[in-house]
């Protein structure tokens, strides 16, 4: 049992039933050590209890100072800053440098580290060349998961990553090209030609103008889409151990380069229960078809008739904090753009959702893939480039993660054990017996 008082630090008392031995395992932050299990034998041949945990949803991997999450209460902060602070007051770089760094920038340092990202915005022409590799229907999600790979034989150096000044360069490399490839990917699906970075324009408005522009000589970005695109990237930056999070740090424990880590990051984000949560919004959306169709839609939903996408969450019980930040920037970017009839029929099921009774008492409120898949529509993206928007601002999440990780003495090769359930000490036999 745990020690009086509500403090997370003491010991957990357990009695082995199997054996009747009493054992103390230190509880430290509100955690118990696993290691400290394998203390519990019922023989000198016994080589410990493990605890089986499928998906590690109940283990902690690690100690991170990066996020912090509280789905109970509806908490989400970055380096201990509410997120609908930081989606209000700065830019997706300027909590980039938060996420990286630890603290917010002064205004020098914030200059210093944008002029810093601009200067790697550029890929180098093979990186083109290998791009124009990928068939013309590639998926561009997998276009930038290889891409993003082969940046490590560009910067062989990134192998060093005892390197600490070299991993700050890695780091700013990684973030200023993953718009840069984002759009190359997109450009190539799309079957038009790449552009190239200006730097002239902001983190956004760059990546909105590699994907846009066509025959002008400057495309001048719209700047209440600039500014959504920039809080979409905010709430999308950090989300604790993801999968994709979990998988950054896992292949980066090898002590590969960044670019091989945040590569798996990428594939695991690849996924559809991960990154295509957003694509299968809209999925749904096309499903219901007319807006005539969301109450029976509703309806469905309650019997289970119906299959319902982008409402909910499986951290936040109450309330997504992003939620009412996200929701704004969409309506400022169908001010814009104008609505479609899957953002009509999104709307309708949003108005319906909020004042319909099972929604309400099981609290299935739009979620930030919701609001995502429709900003991404309104903007003209395919459903196939929504995982790819996402990797972007996730990028400076994972490289905070993965320069935690190299830092933190306790990390080790990562190596979970198994509960073995095959056959065991068969006979092997011949072929000719078989």
């Amino acid at each position: 049992m745990p020690s009086a008082g509500n403090s997370r630090n003491g010991a957990l008392t357990v009695i082995d039933g199997r054996t009747g031995e009493s054992f103390a395992l230190a509880i430290a932050d509100g955690a118990i050590r696993a290691s400290q299990l394998r203390q519990i034998r019922t023989s000198d041949d016994d080589t410990g209890l493990l605890s089986y945990d499928p998906a590690l949803r109940s283990t902690a991997s690690c100690r991170s100072a990066v996020t912090y999450i509280d789905g109970e209460r509806g908490v989400l902060q970055y380096r201990g800053y509410p997120v609908n602070q930081l989606a209000t007051g700065s830019s997706y770089l300027e909590v980039a440098y938060l996420l990286i760094h630890g603290e917010l920038p002064t205004p020098a340092q914030l200059e210093e580290w944008i002029e810093l990202v601009r200067m790697h915005t550029f890929v180098h022409e093979n990186v083109k060349r290998f791009m124009h590799g990928f068939r013309h229907d590639a998926h561009p999600m997998g276009m930038l998961l290889g891409s993003v790979g082969a940046l490590s034989t560009f910067y062989p150096e990134a192998r060093d990553v005892d390197d600490r000044a070299g991993r700050r360069v890695q780091a700013i490399r990684l973030l200023a090209k993953m718009p840069t490839l984002a759009a190359f990917a997109y450009r190539h699906n799309a079957g038009q030609p790449y552009v190239y970075p200006d730097n002239e324009l902001s983190y956004a408005g760059n990546l909105l103008s590699m994907l846009y522009k066509m025959t002008e000589l400057k495309y001048e970005p719209d700047p209440r889409l600039e500014r959504a695109l920039d809080i979409l990237f905010i709430a999308h930056a950090d989300h604790e151990q993801t999968c994709s999070t979990t998988a950054v740090r896992s292949v980066g424990s090898s002590r590969v380069d960044p670019y091989s880590a945040l590569a798996a990051g990428i594939a695991a984000l690849y996924g559809p229960l991960h990154g295509g949560a957003a694509e299968a919004v809209l999925a749904m959306l096309a499903r219901i078809g007319s807006i005539d169709n969301v109450s029976a839609f509703v309806a469905g939903v309650g019997d289970g008739s119906s299959e319902l996408r982008g409402f909910g969450h499986n951290v936040y019980v109450s309330h997504d904090p992003r939620i009412p930040i996200v929701r704004e920037a969409a309506a400022e970017v169908f001010a814009v753009t104008g609505t479609s009839r899957l953002i009509e029929i999104a709307l309708e099921l949003e108005r319906v959702a909020f004042s319909d009774h099972y929604f309400v008492e099981c609290q299935l409120y739009p979620n930030i893939d919701f609001y995502s898949a429709l900003i991404y529509h309104a903007l003209g993206l395919p459903p196939a480039m929504f995982g790819v928007m996402l990797a972007i601002p996730r990028a400076s999440g994972w490289i905070a993660h993965w320069l935690e990780m190299v830092d933190d003495p306790e990390q080790q090769l990562a190596r979970p054990k198994q509960i073995y359930t095959g056959r065991r000490d068969r006979r092997y036999r011949s072929i000719s017996e078989r």
